[in-house]
């Protein structure tokens, strides 16, 4: 996943900046926006003319117009179909015929498939009823393999609808995260501006030499690319979002977090490993993968038993040769075994694939619940860490402003110099890029941690 802009990040760390960030914290509180139906009115409103936009705001944006999500609902919706088509063979099947046949009467077939031989000129039409009455379950164990796909299909579109959330996240955090580092970038422009005229004031007066001024125009140059990066950087991490949130065009939110202050994380790792073992949707999509197949190896099985069916069928010849037909109607009822002999052993093999289909759904469903125990420790071991970042980066920051304030006061006093001053101005920016990168990568491993336990945030 994305975590921050690595080029601006790296030209912070490694060009000397004279930037003091004063604000870091996230944007204040705006009025909630109105989600409209329509995708075209489906934006956020506007507070002073720029669109507003919170994560939870993203995310239901995200589910509605989403097509990966309208994709898995379709697939889900088409399989509850299916099982509707299996649960057909145990209903009554009707069928209607009206023939007219214009012959010779009496005529013979002489060559072609052994079937009723006579033609006679005659017009008639009537019905066939069949019902199944026994199929010694292969039909019940199909209907409820059927289901049981579609129970699947039903978590899989779920766990669909997290992978866009967790993305929606990922990006809602990496667009809030590129808009203050530009933040971060703007003010350090300004800072550098600052210094830049301060000291070519000095320089004028004879109390700085031009090579103060030189270093002044070269960090001032170096903050004013380093905001070019940092506007493109916000910029793509935008478009990142407008596509996560289904947008076909360019919209430019300003984001905002709707908690200031993120939860702290959970304290114990295995009860939330407990929890992801129940309701992870992709885990128990192959759980219910692995009862269908199992299902289904039953029904191949049952092909092999016999099948027991009612057939009942009655009509009427209004239009007949007198010689050969005595009634104008007919009728008759019967039931039918079918008993397979021999067919090639395909019923044996076909349950036998089954079977082995079963077997290694219950293997995949193992490694899953591997990898989820793995991924749910490894998410909560990074929100501890990052957790325990916010803290020392807070205090850095600290540290660094203090830093600064002295070098700032030694310079002007005479006492310490430019090279002094820049490297104090270094340190106190990446103290607050490190502050603001912990910030956001807390809250997006919490997004991460939710995501790994099946828990919607």
């Amino acid at each position: 996943m994305k975590r921050t802009p690595a080029g601006l990040l790296l030209a912070f760390l490694i060009l000397p900046l004279g930037a003091h960030a004063q604000s870091l914290d996230l944007l204040p509180n705006a009025p909630a926006p109105v989600l409209a139906r329509q995708v075209n009115a489906a934006l956020p409103a506007t507070t002073g003319g720029v669109r507003t936009l919170t994560r939870r705001q993203a995310e239901a944006m995200a589910i509605r117009q989403n097509p990966n999500i309208s994709i898995g609902k379709l697939l889900a919706l088409a399989q509850h179909q299916v099982v509707r088509e299996a649960r057909s063979a145990n209903l009554p099947n009707l069928t209607g015929d009206v023939t007219a046949v214009d012959a010779l009467d009496g005529s013979r077939i002489s060559s072609g498939y052994l079937t009723g031989s006579r033609l006679f000129e005659h017009a008639g039409a009537g019905g066939t009823l069949s019902q199944l009455i026994t199929d010694f379950g292969h039909t019940h164990n199909l209907i409820a393999s059927q289901k049981l796909e579609a129970q699947a299909q039903d978590a899989n579109a779920t766990a669909t609808t997290e992978d866009i959330v967790l993305a929606t996240d990922q990006a809602f955090y990496n667009a809030l995260e590129a808009q203050a580092l530009l933040r971060v970038a703007a003010e350090t422009v300004q800072a550098r501006q600052t210094t830049d005229d301060q000291v070519r004031q000095m320089t004028k007066n004879k109390l700085k030499s031009t090579l103060d001024l030189s270093f002044a125009d070269v960090d001032l140059s170096q903050g004013k690319l380093l905001q070019l990066d940092a506007q493109n950087n916000a910029d793509s991490a935008m478009a990142a979002l407008d596509a996560i949130l289904g947008l076909d065009h360019h919209v430019q939110f300003k984001l905002f977090e709707e908690n200031a202050a993120a939860p702290p994380p959970p304290q114990d790792a295995q009860p939330l490993i407990q929890l992801a073992l129940k309701q992870r949707p992709d885990l128990m999509a192959l759980l219910y993968g692995q009862q269908s197949a199992q299902k289904l190896a039953r029904a191949q099985r049952e092909q092999m038993l016999p099948t027991i069916s009612a057939l009942g069928t009655a009509g009427t010849v209004p239009i007949r040769p007198a010689a050969y037909y005595s009634n104008n109607w007919w009728g008759a009822v019967g039931v039918n075994m079918s008993i397979p002999i021999f067919d090639g052993f395909f019923y044996n093999a076909q349950a036998k694939a089954s079977t082995l289909r079963a077997e290694a759904d219950s293997e995949h469903a193992r490694a899953l619940r591997d990898q989820i125990v793995r991924d749910v420790r490894t998410a909560w071991l990074a929100s501890t860490t990052a957790w325990q970042r916010v803290s020392v980066t807070r205090q850095l920051v600290a540290q660094a402003d203090l830093a600064l304030n002295l070098a700032q006061t030694r310079y002007k006093l005479g006492l310490g110099s430019i090279v002094e001053l820049s490297q104090a101005q270094l340190q106190q920016t990446q103290a607050e890029i490190g502050n603001t990168n912990a910030q956001y990568q807390y809250r997006l491993s919490l997004a991460t941690l939710n995501y790994d336990t099946g828990t919607r945030p």
